[in-house]
């Protein structure tokens, strides 16, 4: 028994099933998680060594050179770079995508086990890190106060990011920017001198005197007792009073010789929010939690918190990473509703029936559903590629479902009766839908297999429209004829409001079909013509329109934020840096789209891991700017992201006092800001210096708002420069003396101060007034073995130098990079032309090497990639082809609507000013098998029509008038399908609009010429092999009757 027999003799088993997926699609649904994109694996490795005193020059030859040999030999590298800086080597390990990142990590940790013993003494041992997307903040949230600002510190610690640090899915939660708390005791050294003591002997009796010691037990009578001593200090006043020492039998006491101050650190990171001071809490969730619904719990949890804070502390959320990942889902939602709507109206106007369109329409709801049954089980999430799938499924999954609608229909109209039709018309047109589901798998299975980065964002696609296409094959060879038997009826009444209507919608579609007939009929007369013009039509628009052609990786998606990193001058004041930042911040603030404004300046604390990454010193200030959703400044009139990041680059530029300033948009990754890299490659640092100044300059002249030389200049500094000789005949040694003049100018900490369960530095260090100088340096006393003091300037001298810069090497060789940000106006591919031509006007010297990277080598890897699985599917489509006609011509005759499909993508791309990136790409590959099914559908009914005795003329044309209203009706379901994807405008729109670009104007195109050529190319061929056929007949009856 045949399925379809089976499927319409057993109604309920037959809807039951497909009840059950769309129960199980919807049960998926409802426990999916969202996110913007696919999780991305990480594919980095970062490994850091430090080695105390060291220079950089020291860092790149003993442990930079040193690792890099040994972790070139790690399988699936990619690219080895490195960083040498004073004091610590800092390599980078980039793989290729896809690999098993644990497995990478075991082969990095044995290659450094068996290098550690060549390190040189002193170093430690190299320490691992894996960064990848997860890694990245979802959510910052500024803590503004005034009254409590002193107290912020314990405020954030105990009332906020505590409990948030206890919310499910939440990593780790640091705060930034508020004053901490240290009980600095400045000392003055005349008075030192004067009582014959040392800031030593004070920090040490400091610590002796601040002592809780517990003692052991004691019984008294039948009680057993703990004993303590207990003399920490309860204040700072209270250390005032600690004698320090004596002289001619009176004590000496702390207040004496020093002062104390109950305040915050001299040198902290500050931090602003719209003005007022505060904190910055940076939070990151953990690797495998979902960031929407983490958000979610932080929220909720700032609910409680906020009641508890003093009234003077406001919470501001500066960055929420699920605001723009809703939007771009709701956004995405609302596309494949309407996209809906269109495909059933399309249906419904060319059937006329509502039964019919209920019937086909059926399958889309099933066949969605059926696919995020493979989401939730494979603990995929929903996300732009996997809701971008679904809206591209929608116009292909009714294809199947019309064309054994419409032969069901046919056999019904003839007299057949509905049962006996729903069987009969599906196996005589199942052959043909399962051809075309292969040709459409052989396009979307493929995107499943391949690697690299173009796997991880599209192998969802893959999955999702190969379960689809299977689903609705199914569902138009089971469901489909067992509800036409059900509910089609031979001649149904029709109303006069119907009749109204869909008669000269009929009319009006057999008009078009008789008008196509007429034209296939001339054209099949004139085929050299229409054949050469076709082909002559494909010459010219790729000789004119690819060169207009125009590149990039992702499209720039527009998230509403700003990030802002700019250095003035190395060794620029901490208080010239906050009036400066606190400037631009009110500058910043005049702009329409700027809602809130964060900053940030001044030297990271050292256990903040997040701050302490990032660049930071009391030169460098960091803005995080807010400027609303998308769709709330396109209601508002006002202007998208780039344009507000293309004015601040501007006025950034006009700015002599910066040094560097790097304005970034989103919050990077993918569908965040292109740059291009040039990367120099050279030994000697003056002469990459000079070329990478000189390309970077030319950069600028040529537009380039900005350019970013990727190295840092010199560093001023003061080195005490100690001479060995008067050293020794003062009985000190080097690292002695180091140590007096650090604790002198940094402070010596030998205790602390607890209270309320925490723990604050007592810092002991000359007062402010005695380090302000050359001189006061000089001056500090060094006490040598027998007590006396000496003068550092009578031990040395204190020199002005300048630090070398961090070393960059990539791939072993040293590399200066200069980077130019993809602006306003400009795509990649524009950038990468600018930077050529710099690179071409340049003269380089011989030793230097440059080459053109960032992610214009990611989008070239993409690129071939995705070029690759065309080849490959185009071959796979004709196989699918040759089986189904069991014929090589037939086949050769449908793919020559294959190059169309270009000149309607190009057209498309040229029309609409996009540039080609890896979406339209995909969108290139989903076409291959759109583009052949109308071919196969014209060829198979036109051979059936031939085995049947009609002369291969006549066939064509009977067949392209009958074929023409199924061909016209799948492709407009697929061509409207794709239009609101395409002219879309909502947030995450900019992801997809190529996608359906390419889509609708290549299809179209395509489709179009198809209906043309095919038929008469088809016709050529067939009537040569027909004549061959009789040639050859005729030959072998000559040679039959000459034997005779």
């Amino acid at each position: 028994m045949s399925l379809q027999r089976t499927a319409v003799n057993n109604p309920v088993t037959t809807a039951l099933i497909f009840v059950a997926i769309a129960i199980f699609g919807i049960f998926s649904l409802m426990n999916l998680s969202i996110n913007q994109l696919p999780n991305m694996e990480t594919n980095f490795i970062m490994v850091m060594t430090s080695y105390p005193g060291a220079s950089a020059a020291d860092i790149e030859t003993n442990i930079s050179k040193t690792l890099e040999n040994t972790l070139n030999a790690v399988p699936d590298l990619k690219h080895l770079s490195s960083t040498s800086r004073e004091n610590t080597s800092v390599l980078s390990l980039e793989f290729e995508s896809g690999i098993d990142i644990e497995t990478a990590t075991n082969n990095v940790r044995d290659k450094i086990d068996m290098v550690r013993n060549y390190l040189p003494d002193g170093a430690t041992n190299p320490v691992l890190f894996k960064f990848n997307a997860e890694d990245m903040p979802i959510m910052l949230i500024s803590v503004t106060a005034e009254e409590s600002l002193p107290a912020l510190d314990k405020i954030i610690d105990d009332r906020v990011t505590t409990p948030l640090a206890r919310v499910s899915g939440v990593g780790t939660v640091s705060a930034n920017g508020a004053p901490k708390r240290e009980i600095q005791v400045y000392v003055d050294p005349n008075k030192l001198e004067a009582y014959n003591l040392t800031l030593e002997s004070i920090s040490s009796t400091l610590a002796t005197e601040n002592q809780n010691i517990p003692a052991g037990y004691i019984d008294i009578g039948s009680n057993s007792y703990s004993l303590r001593i207990q003399k920490e200090f309860t204040s700072a006043k209270e250390m005032e009073d600690v004698i320090v020492g004596s002289r001619n039998g009176a004590p000496i006491y702390l207040r004496d010789v020093a002062t104390v101050k109950d305040g915050s650190e001299e040198r902290i990171q500050e931090s602003y929010s719209n003005g007022r001071q505060g904190a910055t809490i940076v939070i990151q969730k953990q690797t495998d939690a979902n960031a929407v619904n983490v958000i979610k719990g932080i929220k909720k949890q700032l609910q409680v918190i906020e009641p508890t804070l003093p009234s003077d502390v406001k919470l501001n959320i500066i960055v929420d990473g699920s605001t723009s990942i809703q939007n771009t889902i709701n956004n995405l939602r609302d596309t494949i509703f309407i996209t809906f709507i269109l495909v059933m109206l399309v249906v419904f106007v060319f059937l006329g029936r509502w039964r019919a369109t209920f019937i086909i329409v059926l399958a889309i709801p099933i066949s969605l559903l059926a696919s995020l049954v493979y989401l939730f089980a494979t603990g995929n999430t929903l996300n732009i590629i996997s809701m971008s799938s679904l809206t591209i499924a929608i116009g292909m999954v009714v294809d199947d479902a019309i064309v054994v609608l419409e032969n069901i229909t046919t056999h019904i109209e003839r007299g057949s009766k509905p049962k006996e039709a729903a069987v009969h018309a599906t196996q005589e047109v199942q052959l043909s839908v399962i051809a075309s589901t292969l040709t459409m798998l052989a396009v979307f299975l493929p995107l499943t297999m391949i690697k690299g980065t173009t796997g991880l964002m599209f192998k969802q696609l893959g999955w999702i429209v190969s379960i689809i296409m299977i689903v609705s094959t199914t569902g138009a060879l089971t469901l489909v004829p067992m509800m036409c038997s059900k509910m089609l009826v031979m001649n149904p009444h029709q109303s006069k409001f119907h009749k109204a209507i869909f008669r000269p919608i009929n009319k009006g579609l057999d008009a078009i079909s008789n008008g196509y007939a007429r034209l296939i009929n001339w054209c099949l007369g004139h085929r050299k013509v229409i054949i050469f013009s076709m082909l002559a039509l494909f010459a010219l628009s790729i000789a004119f329109l690819a060169p207009t052609l125009k590149t990039e990786m992702m499209p720039k998606l527009d998230e509403g934020r700003l990030s802002i990193n700019i250095e003035l001058p190395t060794g620029t004041g901490q208080d010239v840096t906050g009036a400066f930042a606190k400037s631009l911040a009110e500058d910043f603030m005049q702009i329409p789209e700027v809602k809130i404004c964060n900053y940030s300046f001044g030297q990271a604390d050292s256990d903040n891991a997040f701050a302490s990454m990032r660049s930071n010193g009391t030169h460098i200030m960091s803005f995080n700017l807010r400027l609303g959703t998308k769709t709330e400044r396109r209601k508002a009139g006002l202007r998208k992201t780039s344009e507000v990041a293309d004015e601040i680059r501007a006025k950034l530029n006009a700015m002599p006092e910066i040094k560097k300033a790097n304005v970034t948009e989103g919050g990077g990754g993918m569908g965040g800001m292109s740059s291009v890299q040039v990367e120099i490659y050279g030994y000697d640092f003056a002469t990459t210096d000079m070329v990478s100044n000189e390309i970077a300059q030319k950069l600028r002249d040529k537009g380039i708002l900005q350019v970013i030389v990727s190295r840092d200049a010199y560093t001023p500094e003061y080195q005490v420069d100690f001479d060995r000789e008067k050293l020794a005949l003062n009985g000190l040694n080097s690292t002695t003396a180091a140590t007096y003049v650090k604790n002198r100018i940094n402070g010596s900490v030998n205790s602390y101060y607890r209270e309320d369960g925490e723990e604050y530095d007592i810092r002991v260090r000359y007062a402010p007034e005695f380090r302000k100088s050359v001189e006061d340096i000089e001056d500090i006393k060094i006490y040598n073995s027998y007590g006396q003091p000496v003068r550092v300037g009578d031990l040395g001298e204190v020199v002005e130098s300048l630090t070398p810069p961090q070393i960059q090497r990539k791939d072993r060789e040293r590399m200066v990079s200069v980077t130019a940000v993809v602006g306003k106006g400009q795509v990649l591919s524009d950038v990468v032309k600018l930077c050529q031509e710099v690179i071409d006007d340049t003269e380089i010297p011989s030793e230097i090497m440059t080459k053109i990277a960032g992610d214009y080598e990611t989008q070239q890897e993409m690129f071939g990639d995705l070029l690759t699985l065309l080849i490959l599917i185009i071959i796979l489509v004709y196989i699918v082809m040759a089986s189904q006609f069991e014929n090589l011509m037939k086949p050769f005759v449908i793919m020559f609507s294959v190059p169309f499909t270009f000149t309607g993508v190009l057209l498309g791309l040229w029309a609409t000013n996009t540039a080609l990136g890896a979406m339209a790409f995909v969108g290139v590959l989903i076409l291959m098998g759109i583009v052949v099914k109308n071919g196969i559908v014209l060829i198979d009914y036109t051979t059936l029509l031939e085995e049947r005795g009609v002369e291969v003329t006549e066939a064509t044309v009977k067949a392209a008038r009958s074929r023409l209203r199924p061909i016209l009706m799948t492709t407009l379901t697929t061509v409207l399908g794709m239009i609101p994807l395409a002219i879309g405008r909502g947030e995450g729109a900019e992801m997809w609009n190529a996608l359906g670009i390419t889509v609708a104007w290549g299809l179209t195109v395509s489709t179009l010429i198809t209906l043309l050529l095919i038929p008469a190319l088809y016709c050529s061929l067939e009537t040569r092999a027909v004549r061959r056929k009789r040639r050859k007949a005729e030959e072998a009856l000559t040679k039959t009757e000459n034997i005779r």
